[in-house]
């Protein structure tokens, strides 16, 4: 009996018992991983008091040191250090905000002691906090802001934040940020003891065609006596140099055609005013900032009655610029204008005089210095092409805009019964009145007109720049150049030159600096004229006779 409970022993230990053993080792592993491992890397109180106390070298060493095992409480206690909401009683430190102090390592609520002080944060330690947190952001749940942490590491590599950055790249699912992580890796390990480290470094940051990883690959090309490495860094640096001199191109194009669209917009008004009528209008930089003014009087209103719709001051502050200019426009011509056709000179001094009275009054009205128009939310930001080539929402949408006024201006003047007594008054004036036509009040409805679009290019440059009284100096001479150049009484002409003139700048500045491009603009346009008198599309008709 007792040699079969024996032999009854090992069968039991060697299947249910060895089990039993194997499932309870099973489960103190698992409680050891989740738990004790979670502890390992929760903020502990000599963690906290060395982040908070000591010299600033000390406590930089600790939070390179605890970053090497963040979690959420590490974060919170590095915003906490960032806020000053940090203070340190002997070995204790407690976050106190609005008044309820908290232990720093246990997260309990305790009573501050009298003996506590606060943690002082010099210019250096705040820049390594703040380098902590955004790095921090890897591990964020939104894909944006780990995107951002780690185009900020790519950007100022730190091999202090390398262990962080293998973490986050461990847990990372999102394969586009993973490549970033990976540029990143390789940007750190660029400056690595082993050359071979480098090598691989250099190779994969050939795929980082920024600015930033140029200058990284300079600067370790400039330290580097490893001649396989030097060799990898000049030919990485190529591909790089290639990629941006492309993006600077298209930039440059781009550039060219946004100030195309806004030279379209300015000349479009005085392709009415100056081309048709006839009329030299030096106060149409002055209705333009009308135009500004007016959008910033609209976003004013919204942002103080309708805070809520706020995104859609803009569709209200388009026809309020129009208007706006308009209606100064059709005062001008009805009280000064109309007593000097056919004598320019005298309506050349009126209407400088006049533009310096617009000018004087906005100062009365608003102040001399400039005021700020914001973009409405779906007018920020801009689409990225390449890495050194950024779109701006708000120049595409002025493009855009230009390209509208442009199509309902020639749909105007060319389909509607308004259209055709324009082009009859400025054409024959004297046979457009025998046959019914009001020359009075065509005179009107066309200067408004041209007074009107020039306020809607008032409201596109609020969009791009700050609205003062001296807005529209900048380009009125240049609008003038662009319809003479086009051709006077030519809408096809005014796009052509405006254009051309917009592409024409930017490419000049690129080569020649800004102040050498507009001379060489003007030179370009002076023997232009000379050769041809009447612009790129000249009149065609009687009226081009007379």
């Amino acid at each position: 009996m007792n040699l079969g409970e024996g032999r009854a022993l090992p069968l039991f230990f060697g299947n249910g018992m060895t089990r039993f053993i194997v499932s309870v080792i099973a489960a103190c592993v698992l409680f050891y991983v989740n738990v004790v491992g979670a502890m390992a890397f929760a903020l502990t109180p000599e963690q906290a008091l060395a982040l908070s106390s000591g010299d600033t070298d000390a406590r930089i060493a600790a939070l390179q040191k605890t970053l090497a095992s963040p979690d959420d409480k590490t974060a919170a206690f590095l915003q906490a250090l960032s806020n000053d909401e940090v203070k340190v009683s002997g070995a204790r430190v407690f976050v106190v905000r609005d008044g309820q102090a908290v232990d720093a390592a246990t997260g309990n609520n305790e009573a501050l002691p009298d003996t506590a002080e606060d943690v002082i944060n010099n210019n250096r330690m705040r820049g390594e906090i703040e380098a902590a947190l955004s790095a921090l952001q890897l591990f964020s749940a939104d894909a944006k802001q780990r995107l951002l942490a780690v185009k900020a590491l790519l950007k100022e590599p730190d091999i202090t934040k390398l262990p962080m950055l293998d973490k986050a790249l461990a847990t990372e699912a999102d394969a586009g940020i993973q490549k970033f992580m990976l540029l990143a890796k390789a940007a750190i390990q660029l400056n690595d003891n082993d050359a071979q480290v480098r090598l691989t470094a250099a190779k994969a940051l050939a795929d980082s065609q920024t600015p930033d990883t140029q200058l990284l690959l300079n600067q370790r090309l400039s330290q580097e006596d490893n001649a396989q490495v030097r060799h990898q860094l000049e030919a990485s640096l190529r591909t790089i140099q290639s990629a941006l001199g492309w993006g600077e191109k298209l930039g440059a194009l781009f550039t060219g055609i946004s100030l195309a669209s806004i030279l379209l917009l300015v000349a479009l008004g005085l392709a009415i005013t100056y081309g048709l009528m006839g009329v030299i209008n030096m106060a149409h930089g002055e209705l333009m900032m009308i135009g500004a003014y007016a959008t910033y009087v609209v976003q004013g209103m919204f942002r103080q009655y309708l805070p809520n719709a706020f995104d859609a001051y803009l569709l209200m502050a388009v026809p309020a610029s129009f208007l706006s200019a308009a209606l100064v426009g059709a005062v001008l011509e009805r009280l000064v204008l109309r007593h000097l056709y056919g004598r320019p000179l005298e309506t050349l001094l009126a209407t400088w005089g006049i533009s310096l009275i617009l000018m004087q009054a906005v100062r009365t009205v608003f102040g001399a210095q400039n005021v700020g128009v914001e973009n409405p939310s779906w007018m920020s930001g801009g689409v990225q092409l390449l890495a050194n080539l950024s779109l701006p929402y708000n120049r595409l949408v002025i493009i855009a805009f230009a390209l509208v006024v442009l199509l309902g201006m020639t749909l105007l003047i060319s389909q509607t019964r308004l259209g055709l007594f324009v082009r009859g008054v400025t054409q024959n004036r004297p046979m457009a009145s025998a046959l019914g036509v009001n020359t009075a009040r065509i005179d009107t409805y066309a200067f408004s007109l041209g007074c009107g679009i020039a306020g809607l290019a008032g409201c596109a440059l609020s969009q791009i720049g700050n609205v003062g009284p001296d807005l529209g100096q900048s380009y009125i001479v240049d609008a003038f150049m662009v319809v003479v150049l086009g051709g006077v009484g030519q809408l096809a002409g005014t796009v052509y030159a405006a254009l051309g003139l917009g592409l024409m700048n930017k490419l000049l500045e690129g080569m020649a600096g800004a102040v050498l491009a507009k001379i060489a603009v003007l030179v370009f346009i002076i023997v232009f004229i000379q050769k041809r008198p009447q612009g790129l599309f000249a009149m065609k008709g009687r009226s081009a006779e007379a």
